[in-house]
């Protein structure tokens, strides 16, 4: 782990914790990385909030799970599905940029912002593994890079392009959804693309994963 990085981002967050106590009384918008420190996450996929299993981008044959950070920084013992690990992501370089807005101010006044745009930096690593080859390995409640890496059918994906919009569930937005695009090459050179649409991301209600 990157000791100079780990320090850094965590000296960015405790700033953005103060800006955001003393922005307490309006709307802000931090840029992520160079105001804050992004997601406490390594990738999009998690346990929670789904009371009928875990949330997974996935079309029914396959699951596809986008990087937030380098997929190589992901501690070996983590469980992906508990999605934040604080503060040891931030010690990972981010994959993606963009902004936040925070209604109020940023922790420990809101917990969440209300919305989040985030961009590709050229190349977004999405790692593809078949539905059914994953779900078996979700029945323990637990997912590792690992596990990930050992599994059969993986295809290891770099973005391109990668736009994700974000309105969190548990923030206090009045509208929340969740929306991501993205396109780009396997390591073997096939062309894939993934298309995400929910009016609500505690549920996934459209998802298109396709390789030329």
């Amino acid at each position: 782990m990157n000791r100079p990085i780990a320090r850094k981002s965590i000296a960015v967050f405790a700033v953005a914790l103060l800006c955001g106590a003393a922005a307490a009384d309006a709307a802000i918008r931090v840029e992520v990385p160079e105001q804050a420190p992004g997601i406490p996450a390594y990738a999009r996929i998690t346990g929670e909030p789904l009371s009928n299993g875990p949330w997974v981008i996935q079309d029914g044959a396959w699951a596809a799970i986008p990087f937030y950070r380098l997929p190589e920084c992901v501690p070996r013992d983590f469980n992906l599905l508990n999605l934040f690990d604080i503060p040891r992501a931030f010690a990972c370089p981010l994959t993606v940029r963009g902004f936040e807005i925070w209604k109020n101010g940023l922790p420990p006044v809101d917990l969440a912002p209300i919305q989040t745009e985030l961009r590709g930096l050229g190349a977004v690593p999405i790692w593809f593994v078949r539905w059914n080859e994953l779900q078996a390995a979700l029945a323990d409640g637990t997912l590792t890079i690992a596990e990930l890496w050992a599994m059969p059918s993986l295809r290891i994906g770099a973005a391109s392009f990668f736009q994700e919009s974000l309105q969190p569930v548990g923030a206090p937005a009045t509208r929340r959804s969740l929306q991501i695009v993205a396109h780009g090459l396997l390591s073997n050179g096939t062309s894939f693309q993934v298309e995400v649409a929910s009016p609500d991301p505690d549920s996934i209600s459209s998802v298109k994963i396709s390789f030329r």
